[in-house]
């Protein structure tokens, strides 16, 4: 549904990985519309593996400012222990304005000739980069998720304006992952910024700062959950 933001809250007993499957103790959240639904076990770890490789998304990830393809290989082993073909891609670190055609030059700007889907995303820096590459008028990316997006720097909210005036043009939907009290990230600018995406979901966690190691589990859990529901 567009125009649709669902704001959640970080609930690490939510949900428990087990095997690279998806555990669900008596409830999980519908990402279309941040909802509750009671439920149990989704299955085997083979069988979510094989129903997701099958649905034909490519995820490509970029890392933060400080990092490289290889720091990303924690987010990229465990989407793929969840089902989901994913790639970390190495970025030229400068102005994220000047990064995009690196990007672009990486990340096919839409679906594949056999109808693979394409989506992107990455940690901070690299987050803003592919949320830059989403919103250029011929890019037609499947999905976008942020990593701890950096809504501005430390110390200056008052940069924010500049660091979102490009999201009216994002024409996917976002997944936006935070911490609460990420210094990047003010979360009542992050709160306010987010209604300016057509279609999101922002989960936030209580207490964390600019990582999501912390709750990278679930923070897995829940864009492996939002990357297969784009084929829906």
């Amino acid at each position: 549904m567009r125009g649709l933001c669902a704001v959640l809250s970080g609930n690490l007993d939510l949900m428990s990985g087990h095997d690279g499957a998806w555990v669900l103790p008596g409830a999980w959240p519908d990402v279309t519309s941040g909802r509750i639904h009671s439920g149990h076990s989704v299955g085997g770890a083979m069988e979510i593996r094989a129903t997701l490789w099958a649905m034909g998304i490519r995820f490509f990830v970029g890392h933060g400012a400080s990092g490289s393809a290889a720091s990303m290989a924690p987010h990229v082993d465990g989407l793929r222990r969840r089902g989901i073909d994913a790639e970390a891609i190495d970025l030229p670190v400068k102005k994220a304005e000047d990064a995009i055609g690196a990007f672009r030059a990486v990340v096919p700007d839409g679906s594949l000739p056999d109808g693979t889907l394409i989506a992107v995303g990455g940690q901070s820096y690299g987050g803003r980069v592919a949320s830059l590459a989403a919103a250029e008028p011929d890019t037609d990316y499947a999905g976008l998720v942020f990593f701890s997006y950096p809504l501005h720097p430390p110390g200056s909210p008052d940069r924010t304006a500049d660091r979102i005036a490009h999201w009216p043009a994002i024409r996917c939907p976002v997944l936006l992952l935070s911490g609460e009290a990420d210094p990047f990230a003010r979360i009542e600018l992050l709160r306010a910024a987010v209604p300016l995406l057509r279609e999101s979901e922002l989960v936030t966690y209580p207490r964390l700062g600019h990582t999501l190691k912390p709750v990278l589990d679930d923070a897995l859990d829940r864009t492996a959950r939002f990357l297969a529901s784009l084929k829906r």
